[in-house]
Formats: C-alpha cells, structure tokens, sequence
C-alpha cells in the first residue's frame, strides 16, 4: 500500500456532511415523539397501500377517478417514503448527520414527488369539472387511454422540471454553517448555506415552483370556479348538493395539499423572525399529513370505497368465526 497508495480500496468519509433537525427544544432521541411518528408512517402506507389494493383488485373501480386516486396514492407514498429514513434515524438512533450526496438525492425526490401529487390534483380537478359540466360527454372524454397518458405526462413533468434543481445544488460550494432546519433535505434550506452565489439557483427553484404548483393552483381555482358556476345553475336543491358532494373529498386533498405548502414558502421567505419551531411543524405537516389523511377522507366520503372497505370487514369477521 505504501508503493501503490491510489490502489487502497477503503472507504473514504463524506467530504460534505450536513447536521439535520429534529423538533427545537426536544433532545435529539426522544421517543415519545419516535412512536407516534412511527404510527403516523404506518398508518399512511396501511391506508394508501390498502387504497391500491382495493382499486387493482376490484372491477367497478376501473374508472378514471379511480385511477386518478391511486396516482395520488403513489405519489403520497413516494412523499412519506422519502422522509422516512432521515426522521426515523434521527429519532429512534440519535443519528443526525447526512451526505451531501444522499441530502441532494433526498430533496431531489421530495420536490418530484411533491410536483407530481400537485398534478394529479389538477388532473382529478379536471375529471370533477367533465363530470359535472359536461356529464353526457364523461365516458368519451376521459378514456382509460387518457388517464394513462396524462398520469405519463405528470409524472415525467415532476421528474424533469426538479432535475436541474439537484444539477445545479451539487455546483455550489457550502462554507458556513451546516446545520438544516428540518430532519429532511429541502431546496430552499440547504440554499440557505451556500456561501456562493445562489441567483442562478434560486431563480431557477423560483421558475419551476411556479411552472408546477403556481400553474397547477390556478388551474384548480379555475376549474372550480366553473364547476360552482355549472352548480348554481342547477335547479333542484337536491341535484346542487349531490353535484357539490362528488368534489368534497377533491377540495379536501387540495386543501390539506396546497394550505401548509402555501404558508412554508411564506414562513421561508418572511418569516425569518419566528422560532424555529414554526418552520419545523409547517414542513412535517406538508410532508406527513396529506399522506396519512387522503386515504381517510377518500375513504369516508366514497361510498364504493366504503362499501367495499365493509365487504372486506365482514369477509374477514365471517373467516375469523
């Protein structure tokens, strides 16, 4: 080794660490907010995998909104998988520091996977506005077909509009202090410690922040600005309610989506005087509650999901006798 040194083969230290977050003013491993994360993940993959099984296995939900719903279930998946590992290890194993590679690759997917549920919205928005402002032409409209080449198209819109994000983050050098806010990698935050300059960077999350989730949020609004037009025209109180029901469960992803995400980009950009507190509760709550709570609400206000979900209570009871 001592002839040859460029053929010792051992392992070598991250040249670039940073130090994560847990919740300020609580110690590192802190375990009575380890269990009920740990309840919170698994709730979220027992109803979202439960969501997917249902909808692949049953025949009458092979519709398009069904469809839709299970892409939205994947990309909560793919959201609360990717802070799964970072929180668990800094709860349960004290264990705090994290590459730069494996930070940038975690950002990298939270902001894709973010990008593509923000999409899926708008596609679900747009199977509410056909469903009820042009009911007679639904079938014709929105075909399997469709669905699957929008799902393609949204997908692959998340993929390529963060990639230069993460490109561009790997060019930057970090020479103060590397501790993160969070106890996951996010964009603006691991900016935050770059010591070069950031416009290029920062103008660049600016533009896809806003080709993405400002496009997405308009069209949504727009979409229901229709919908509530087409429903205050109807004229029986009862087709109103039952038109306004179909979109209930819609507005309630869109809200528990787009209300934390709205108020963590204020806080990121104004909100540099609040505790540190404030920003950790906004970022777990945009990455962890729409996960857990889609499938809860789609679940209660779907009566096929319903029905099938008691199916499923009453095979199982019925075994168990």
């Amino acid at each position: 080794h001592r002839l040859f040194p460029e053929k010792l083969w051992l392992p070598h230290p991250c040249p670039l660490t940073f130090i994560l977050t847990g919740i300020p003013g609580l110690p590192v491993s802190s375990y009575w907010v380890a269990l009920p994360l740990c309840c919170l993940y698994l709730l979220m993959l027992l109803g979202n995998c439960t969501l997917l099984w249902m909808i692949k296995t049953d025949h009458s939900l092979h519709t398009p909104m069904y469809y839709l719903l299970s892409m939205l279930s994947m990309a909560d998946l793919g959201l609360s998988l990717s802070t799964l590992p970072t929180m668990l290890a800094i709860f349960w194993f004290e264990s705090t520091s994290l590459c730069f590679e494996a930070c940038v690759v975690q950002m990298y997917f939270i902001h894709c996977f973010s990008a593509i549920e923000s999409g899926v919205l708008v596609a679900m928005a747009f199977d509410r506005f056909v469903a009820i402002c042009y009911p007679l032409l639904y079938a014709s409209v929105l075909t399997s077909s469709l669905i699957v080449k929008a799902g393609g198209v949204i997908f692959m819109r998340g993929i390529c509009v963060v990639l230069p994000v993460a490109v561009l983050i790997q060019k930057m050098p970090f020479c103060r202090s590397r501790v993160l806010s969070h106890s996951f990698c996010l964009h603006q935050d691991m900016l935050r410690l770059a010591c070069g300059d950031v416009r290029v960077n920062s103008l660049y999350g600016l533009t896809a922040v806003i080709l993405t989730k400002g496009l997405d949020s308009m069209t949504i609004v727009l979409s229901y600005v229709m919908i509530l037009r087409t429903i205050l025209s109807i004229v029986s109180q009862e087709a109103r309610v039952k038109a306004f029901s179909t979109c209930i469960s819609h507005l309630c992803a869109v809200l528990i989506f787009y209300i934390p995400l709205i108020g963590l980009s204020i806080i990121h950009r104004f909100g540099k005087h609040l505790p540190p507190l404030t920003h950790t509760l906004l970022a777990d709550a945009y990455l962890l509650v729409p996960p857990v709570l889609n499938p809860l609400v789609y679940s209660w206000k779907t009566k096929q999901i319903r029905r099938r979900i008691l199916v499923l209570a009453l095979w199982k009871k019925k075994g168990d006798n």
